[in-house]
């Protein structure tokens, strides 16, 4: 019986041991549990914050080109960005619904990079040092034009050809055109612009029917390393 006591004895510390190992490792298993959460509510604020940024310049392009519609000469170069603001404020916005904060770069004309921080640690726990760490993560969106616009721009309509005069004299009825009905707008209308498989006829007296952000210009996440930048 003794020695049967006497292997009891031995065997406690060694179970002792184990549990406190098996704790040890179920806490730090926590530990990384919370900091692979943080991660993934960085890239969320990250995702977000770009695509906001993106989206909002994506308005504003769409809103110049209205602005130019009787100007198709200009439509190319507003596809291809030009005069685009830098809208980083959207992406401080969406960066801090998401409690982090983003550092954003407009990379013109069309694309913007953002590196979120959480405001958030991981906290205290038996892996040192967490309580001071921040997830980050990074992103960029980029806005991508889906409208071909015309390639030449009709220029001005010509004098007309002279001919003899016909009817009454310039006497009897005033200068010529006087009283006319103004030029029907289908006689020179703008030229059309296509938009993947779609085909619109823009007319500035008709603002209805024109094509919204989102068919002229798609946004999306693409894969930015930091070296991009």
């Amino acid at each position: 019986m003794t020695p049967a006591r006497h292997d009891a004895g031995q065997a406690f510390p060694i179970y002792l041991t184990v549990v406190a190992g098996l704790l040890f490792l179920a806490l730090a298993y926590l530990a990384v549990g919370q900091a692979s959460v943080n991660r993934g509510g960085a890239q969320t604020a990250a995702d977000a914050a770009a695509l906001a940024a993106a989206q909002e310049t994506r308005h504003q392009l769409a809103d110049l080109w209205r602005e130019n519609l009787d100007d198709p000469a200009r439509w190319a170069a507003i596809f291809e960005g030009a005069g685009a603001g830098d809208s980083c404020w959207r992406a401080d916005q969406l960066a801090a619904r998401n409690d982090a904060t983003a550092t954003c770069v407009f990379d013109a004309p069309l694309s913007y990079v953002v590196d979120a921080r959480t405001n958030r640690s991981v906290g205290d726990s038996v892996v040192p040092g967490t309580e001071n760490v921040h997830a980050t993560a990074h992103a960029r969106a980029v806005i991508e034009p889906l409208c071909e616009p015309p390639e030449e721009e009709p220029g001005p309509p010509g004098p007309p050809e002279p001919s003899e005069p016909s009817g009454p004299s310039e006497e009897e009825t005033g200068p010529p055109g006087r009283g006319s009905p103004p030029p029907d707008p289908e006689d020179d209308p703008l030229p059309p612009l296509t938009c993947e498989d779609k085909v619109w006829h823009p007319r500035p007296d008709d603002t209805t029917e024109l094509p919204g952000p989102e068919d002229l210009f798609d946004v999306h996440l693409a894969d930015s390393p930091a070296n991009d930048r």
